[in-house]
Formats: C-alpha cells, structure tokens, sequence
C-alpha cells in the first residue's frame, strides 16, 4: 500500500499464510518498488501491503460508502503522539435510495501502531538483507496484539441521524465541533446540533458499537433550499465562529452569516464564476477573505466586505478545477487539483504580477479528489486521485544525489528507487478503491484518515510522522 522503501511486493496467489508444504514449494520472489501506472502485475501475481512502511494502518467500513466526511477538533490533547489514539469524526453516506442515508458520528478508540525506524536497524547493523515475508508476517501479527495481548483492532462506536437524499459533503464548525453542516444531492444545505451524540459516545465505550445503534430521527436547526440545484462546495469561518460559505452546480455562492443561535443566509448569491463551484476555502489569515473553484477551470478570490463579486480570478488549470485548500501555516499558498489528474500551487503573494503557479505536478493520470495541507508542517500535502492512489508530498525536498548514496550504502543498495519520480513525492498509498477524500488529523501528527467506495482508512505513514518537528518541546 506504501511507497518508501519497498512498499509493495508481487507475490503468488496461491501461497498460503501458515501452510509450510506450499510454501517451500513455492521459489521466494525478489522484492521491488511497485510504480503505479508503468508496472503491470504479471498472471498469478498480486500486490501485498508491506506493514513496516506505516507506523499505523488500520481500515473499516460502516454499510454504505461516504462521499465525504470530517475529523472533529476534540479536548484529548494537542499533537498526540502515543498510542494507542482516539479519534471523532463525522461521515454522510451515499446509499442506494434518499430515505436509506444518514450522517454517522463516530468515535474510534484504540487505535494502535508503532514507531518504526527510518533506516531499518537490522540494515544499519549489517545483518542480512531486507526482512524476508515470514519475518513480514509475524511482524503483522504482532501488531493485532498490544504488549499486554488485548487485541489492538480499533474500538468503533457510531450514532447515526437520518439524512434524506445523499451527502454530497459534511463539513463539522472548527470551533464547535458538534454543529455540523451537510450538503444533500436534494438541492437543501442543512445544519445540525450533533452534541447529544457526541456527548453520547464520549462518555461510554459501548454505546453504538459495531455499529448496532438505530437510525434516529432529528430536526435540523436549519434548512436553506435557496440554491437552484445541489453542490458539493462549503466551508465553515476559521476566523468568525458559525460564519459559512455554500456553492452550488449553478455557479452560485451563497453567505451564511451566525444571528441569535441561528443563521441569516443572504439570498443574494455571489457570482463569478460561469460553471460549477466544485469548492471553497476560507483564508486562514484574512477573515473576510474567500478562495472558490470551478468546473470552469478559474479560482476566484473575494472579499465579502466589497460587493457580489471576485475581487481577481485566474486560469489554474486547462481542465475543471475540483478541489483547494489554502495552507494554513503558510497563508500565502494555494494548492488546487484538476480533472486532468494534474495540481498546482500558487502564490498569493505575485498573483497580480501574472503566473502565480510555482509548482505543478503530473503524477496522477486520474482526476483528483481531495487535496489538503499538512497542518503540521507547512510544505506537506496529501492528495487523493481517481487512480486509487493517496500520495503525500513535501514540496520542501530537491533531488540531493548525495545523500541517495549514503542511503543506499546504509541499505547495501537493497532500495532502488524508479528514477522517473519526483523527489517531492515521499509516499503512496494504496488499497482503497475510488477515493473520494482525506483529511489529517489536526491533533495527530501524521494521521491521515481517507474514504472511498470501500470503506475508510487510517494510516500513519512511518516516514512522514517520524520526520515532523517535535512539536511538544
């Protein structure tokens, strides 16, 4: 699933996990790096996760696939580094028919990993090679066990509200957790009051397990049908608490403005773009200021003091645009992702000056999903693909010749990387079929958590976490 040193591996189906006559009849195949996209699986091979490329991995599903979902802030601690982690998040699903979906509050307890070394020890001390797949086994099966043998599969409780129609996005308020909003395939932007679920699941460690809780039916607090068709775009004020922005297919944008435990939705949309607004990004800097995108392939900048209006607008790609996110360490960039597989960073900063575009990348050869910074390390993102892939990239890193040597000579030359990638890109993940989107982990360093037709995973990838700042001196 992982891409760092040797993160996937061809291997035969027919061997047997614990069948020692099939195995030895079997000759062992060499391990290499798989490239997504240029290497074709050979009749009678298939890829195998390689564990030791993430500090954590875990993977669920929970009934019908989520388009969209979002982690919730929580009082557990600020850059938590030790396992096992608990996290919240909330998920809206797409089912078969309207009065089948719901939004789902989850909390997920125990979920368990380990710290693993950059460099393999056994490499560094001279010992033989790289661990051979029964080595691999036993290390995956040691991770389902804790030190003191409680099983280390995550803990998963959910409360579920019903929903009418699909949830296109879900989108929890960063400063109120518990307030919600939810984008229907119906047209309606709804927001809801998730505290007595929350309230509900942090207090017990049994309350909806396994997923075994009803469908309960809940009002919303509010219901706005003032679009003229369904979206995918919205974003809550990082800045203005209840303070929100909702875009629509029909290229219309709408402001939410808090008012007396409630909210005053200006029926006059803003408009500037002339296709789908696909979605929007408040600045982390600038309170009244917004980014949108569009199926017209142009991000717009606005500010919501001057006018219904962009206050500028650019060409960022030559297909639609599908998806931002404004970096929140370093406000003056702006990441985007296109149809065309391709995304791009720009710089606020020269915009006016023409090109703001200071980094474009071609890696993915399908459209891309969902792109989001890092919000521990300021030249780190993460970005899913219609390709079946999430890659992680630090945009900080230059191809250094050197220090590849002097990597390679700690790992006898065991490790050759494809020479055709891009030294930014520092992992792939793969094993999910049609992602859709990922968010990090706000108080997780290196936590990814990703949706996609089949489920969800949380993964932890070794050598992003391992490289992050220390952030707790």
């Amino acid at each position: 699933m992982g891409r760092t040193v040797n993160t996937k591996k061809a291997k035969r189906k027919n061997k047997k996990k614990g069948d020692a006559a099939s195995s030895s009849s079997i000759p062992s195949m060499p391990t290499r790096v798989w490239q997504p996209g240029v290497d074709k699986l050979e009749e009678g091979e298939e890829l195998q996760c390689d564990p030791s490329a993430y500090n954590s991995l875990h993977g669920f599903h929970v009934g019908w696939p989520c388009l969209s979902f979002d982690i919730l802030g929580d009082k557990l601690g600020l850059n938590r580094t030790e396992f096992p982690h608990t996290l919240y998040m909330v998920a809206g699903t797409q089912s078969e028919k309207a009065p089948w979906n719901s939004m789902g509050l989850f909390k997920i307890s125990n979920v368990s990993g380990k710290r693993r070394d950059v460099v393999p020890k056994t490499l560094v001390n001279g010992d033989d090679g790289m661990e051979d797949e029964d080595d691999e086994d036993e290390d995956s099966e040691s991770d389902e066990e804790s030190e003191d043998g409680a099983s280390s599969v995550p803990n998963i409780q959910v409360r579920r509200v019903a929903h009418h129609g699909c949830v296109n996005r879900i989108r929890a308020m960063p400063q109120n957790p518990h307030i919600c909003v939810s984008w229907a395939d119906s047209g309606h932007v709804q927001v809801w009051d998730m505290s007595s679920h929350l309230n509900a699941l942090a207090e017990s460690e049994t309350e909806g397990k396994d997923g075994t809780s009803p469908i309960l039916n809940q009002a919303p607090l509010v219901n706005f049908s003032g679009h003229k068709d369904e979206g995918y775009a919205i974003d809550w004020s990082p800045a203005t608490a209840g303070r929100l922005l909702s875009g629509d297919c029909m290229s219309m944008i709408h402001l939410w403005e808090p008012a007396s435990g409630s909210w005053t939705v200006d029926p006059i949309p803003l408009s500037g773009h002339t296709a789908s607004v696909e979605d929007l990004q408040w600045s982390p800097a600038e309170a009244n200021v917004f980014a949108s995108c569009s199926v017209d392939g142009t991000i717009a900048l606005w500010d919501v003091r001057v006018g219904k209006t962009p206050a500028l607008s650019f060409k960022a790609h030559n297909a639609d645009v599908n998806v931002i996110s404004w970096n929140r360490l370093a406000s003056c960039m702006l990441a985007s992702g296109s149809d065309d597989g391709t995304f791009s960073i720009h710089d606020l900063r020269v915009i006016q000056e023409g090109d703001a575009k200071v980094a474009h990348f071609e890696y993915h050869k399908h459209p891309i999903t969902s792109i989001e910074w890092s919000a521990h390390e300021s030249s780190t993102l993460a970005v899913s693909s219609g390709d079946n892939q999430l890659t992680i990239w630090d945009l900080s890193l230059e191809k250094d010749e050197e220090e590849e040597a002097e990597f390679k000579a700690q790992t006898k030359e065991q490790v050759n990387t494809p020479q055709d990638l891009p030294p930014q890109l520092l992992f792939v993940h793969q094993g999910q079929k049609d992602l859709k989107e990922l968010h990090w982990h706000n108080q997780i360093p290196g936590m990814i958590v990703s949706t996609a037709a089949d489920g969800f995973n949380i993964l932890m990838p070794y050598n992003i976490q391992n490289t992050l700042p220390d952030l707790a001196a």
